[in-house]
């Protein structure tokens, strides 16, 4: 029995330390990982997998927490990846998310799991995906992504997540952001959280012109909540739209949105794998030191030496006889 298959048999049997190290393999890129992911890969699809996004300040950490009160009311189980900016020396999260979070590390149907963003585009780290599947196969019945709070650009939470909620607040000048393309794009739920501020009704009357110009997503009308996160008003009414959400997706083809997710996924495990394999192939020619050189000196412009590049790995070997 292979580190991986031990670990993976603890796991399903509750044991959270298995879990936890099975987490670190893949966020380490360890030699196991793909193995790990092949064996527990089948006892996934049950858990709902909510993405948060937003900001930075408009207290998605709180409003997480309080959330999870919501679902643990319920005698239902989460698991929690919160993506974390990256530690520019040791390449580690800064912990931020969990240190938040504290209140729920007693809970044992809670799982917290901070992961650095690594410099990763989108908002969440590249091993954010798979870290989300062993949390499902865990036996997590909703499993939680909040992703790093970068802005805009974090929509890659949307290939991950079954209902993306996008937190605003007022009086940080980030919510006329929030009403252009990217996150507007995504957004299932929309939340105005510390509404006790003034401004907030005014944020709310902006999302809702907004949403009301732009098509339904999968024939879903995206919805906007009031919270006020400290005190966790409005959390319960967030709770019951995702909720709802989901049983809409599971009445109106839930298969069909499974199926993107994961056409989605092997798309981009296909092009990292593919650009890893060429790399390779032309690190090892000698036309590529040449290139390399000849761009440098000028000689060149990338994108021929790029095109150049590809030809001769595409190229097909000649027949013997052929001229």
């Amino acid at each position: 029995m292979t580190h991986a298959e031990k670990l993976i048999r603890n796991m399903l049997k509750g044991d959270k330390r298995a879990t936890a190290r099975l987490l670190s393999i893949v966020e380490n890129g360890l030699p196991q990982a793909q193995e790990a992911i092949s064996l527990l890969y089948p006892h996934t699809g049950n858990a709902h997998i909510v993405g948060i996004t937003g900001p930075s300040g408009v207290g998605k950490s709180t409003l997480v927490e309080k959330l999870v009160g919501e679902i643990r009311k319920k005698d239902q189980t989460v698991g929690i990846v919160a993506v974390d900016p990256t530690s520019p020396f040791s390449g580690g999260a800064f912990l931020g998310d969990r240190i938040r979070m504290q209140s729920l590390s007693t809970d044992q149907g809670v799982f917290i799991r901070s992961m650095a963003s690594r410099g990763n585009p989108g908002g969440v780290a590249r091993a954010t995906k798979d870290a989300v599947k062993i949390l499902d196969a865990a036996g997590m019945d909703f499993v939680i992504v909040e992703t790093v709070g970068a802005g805009q650009s974090e929509v890659e939470v949307m290939r991950i997540a079954e209902v993306v909620v996008v937190i605003l607040a007022p009086g940080l000048g980030d919510e006329i952001q929030a009403l252009k393309a990217g996150q507007m794009e995504i957004g299932d739920i929309f939340v105005v959280n510390k509404s006790d501020i003034e401004s907030a009704d005014r944020v709310v009357v902006d999302l809702k012109s907004t949403l009301a110009m732009k098509t339904t997503k999968d024939g879903w009308r995206p919805e906007v909540v009031k919270t006020i996160a400290t005190t966790g008003a409005g959390v319960d009414e967030l709770m019951e739209k995702i909720l709802e959400h989901k049983e809409y997706v599971e009445s109106t083809g839930s298969e069909k949105t499974r199926r993107r997710r994961v056409q989605n996924e092997i798309e981009s495990i296909l092009r990292e794998k593919a650009a890893e394999h060429v790399m390779r192939l032309l690190e090892e020619t000698i036309q590529f030191n040449e290139i390399v050189e000849a761009v440098g000196a000028l000689k060149k412009d990338p994108y021929t030496a790029v095109d150049e590049l590809l030809l001769n790995v595409t190229a097909k070997p000649k027949k013997e006889g052929e001229a």
